[in-house]
């Protein structure tokens, strides 16, 4: 089968191979028929030699299809169930982030599409506990999504929360952004989502799902900003700059956008108005039945966020419009 993979370490270095597919899965695991692998910023780090992996490897990490066969301690009845994973491979068990609860930063955590193969390709073997069953109503382009909402989740509804009635910044309006938005709504805080001149399609989308969306920012409040929280995800010199200058005196600033190089942040702002920066890596098992529960209320609306889907085959062509700023959010299906 056909895999787009990390071939070697350092920048570029990807290519389309032909791998053998899995065999059959060990105990406790099972492989899945890909039919939504989401390509997302971190996908364009790696590719950059900016964001750490275990080459050669297939990458990809935001993933969804139909399980097509389990090893012995699963569940039989899960074969044929429509499916979205968790990014996780495996985690020690035993450190005090796993005990915890938050395997998420287990130190020994590999994770699917970095250090072990992942969803840009026909099929995938995962542990069974990594899958979540996806509301009907969610179509199968749109499998690989939840994977981003339960790390907005994560954020923004089990770790730093989001409460009714905030005043709330996104910066950044490509698919976290707009995720984190409707996470922020879903939880009664009043939201606007900022972006630039080049980002006005996609403002205009999240216009159209009943966001407030603007390339001009009113931050100025008593003696500092005026949002109770601001979550940065742009991933950009220019988005922590106006974070910083946005939040409120004793507001929150949430970061989810990696910028892949050091930027410069006017920390004396974070201290003199006593603001709080908080952080969140990936996901674990609470963000995703939160990020479940928000899709199976309608609440967050994921398919409208996809520009289009193409095959592994296109994968320079999607990368570029990726960098270019096109469209929100791109997903590979390894059947086309």
């Amino acid at each position: 089968m056909l895999a787009l993979r990390k071939l070697a370490a350092g920048r570029g270095q990807l290519g389309l191979v032909d791998v053998d597919p899995p065999g059959p899965p060990a105990p406790g695991q099972l492989v899945v028929d890909v039919v939504s692998a989401g390509v997302c910023g971190t996908d364009l780090h790696i590719r950059d030699g900016e964001y750490p992996s275990v080459p050669p490897v297939t990458m990809g990490h935001e993933m969804g299809g139909y399980v097509r066969a389990v090893g012995s301690g699963v569940d039989p009845g899960l074969v044929g169930r429509r499916v979205a994973a968790e990014t996780f491979f495996e985690t020690c068990g035993r450190c005090r982030w796993c005990r915890d609860g938050r395997p998420n930063l287990c130190p020994a955590r590999r994770s699917l599409g970095t250090h072990v193969d992942g969803g840009f390709a026909p099929q995938v073997t995962m542990p069974a506990i990594n899958v979540h069953s996806v509301p009907d109503h969610v179509p199968d382009s749109a499998l690989s999504l939840l994977e981003p909402l339960a790390c907005v989740c994560n954020a923004m509804s089990v770790g730093s929360r989001v409460f009714a009635g905030d005043q709330v910044l996104v910066i950044g309006p490509g698919a976290v952004g707009n995720l984190a938005a409707q996470v922020a709504r879903a939880a009664g805080a009043r939201v606007v989502l900022s972006g630039l001149e080049r980002d006005r399609e996609r403002l205009e989308l999240a216009a159209r799902l009943g966001l407030e969306a603007t390339t001009v920012v009113d931050a100025a409040g008593p003696g500092g900003g005026r949002f109770d929280v601001v979550v940065e995800t742009s991933g950009s010199a220019g988005g922590w700059d106006l974070a910083v200058r946005a939040a409120r005196r004793g507001g929150r600033i949430l970061q989810m956008g990696l910028v892949g190089r050091p930027v410069p942040v006017d920390v004396d702002l974070i201290c003199n108005h006593e603001l709080t920066v908080s952080a969140t890596f990936a996901s674990h098992p609470a963000s995703w039945l939160r990020a479940t529960e928000l899709v199976g209320a309608r609440s967050v609306d994921l398919a409208s966020l996809i520009s289009e889907v193409m095959a592994l085959r296109d994968w320079e062509t999607l990368f570029d419009h990726i960098g270019a700023g096109d469209g929100l959010k791109y997903v590979f299906d390894p059947r086309l």
